[in-house]
């Protein structure tokens, strides 16, 4: 497992508590597991994608993980509607190993509140969380 400095969390994301990103793009963000996510989780065997169309709240469990070490629940760190997955991780569900914040990527949601997105943390104040 990687030490804290030893993380890649890109100044550009933002980042939930529950070890999601964020990246916004106008009214639309993309999410995924963090490098600290798949890191602690191991080897990534399963990811379950929600629905195109399915709507979640902030907080609403919207996937889940399968590593050789556990099953975990992925949670939508904003309120909004499913507008793609990523298909790909149905095959390679090791791209949230290989590139988490790339080809690993889990699902793009169009916003239904953006302010949601100044309660997630920048890089540094998720770090914190993380040493706390």
């Amino acid at each position: 497992m990687k030490e804290i400095q030893e993380l890649d969390l890109p100044e550009n994301l933002k980042y939930a508590k529950t070890h999601e990103w964020v990246k916004k793009d106008n009214d639309r963000v993309k999410i995924g597991l963090n490098d600290y996510a798949q890191d602690q989780l191991g080897e990534i065997v399963f990811v379950e994608v929600p629905e195109v169309g399915d709507t979640f709240s902030k907080g609403d469990e919207f996937g889940n993980v399968e590593s050789v070490k556990a099953v975990s629940e992925i949670y939508i760190p904003v309120s909004g509607e499913i507008i793609a997955v990523n298909e790909n991780l149905e095959d390679a569900p090791e791209l949230v190993n290989d590139s988490c914040y790339g080809k690993g990527w889990i699902a793009e949601v169009k916003l239904s509140d953006p302010s949601e997105l100044d309660s997630l943390l920048d890089k540094k104040a998720y770090l914190e969380t993380l040493k706390g």
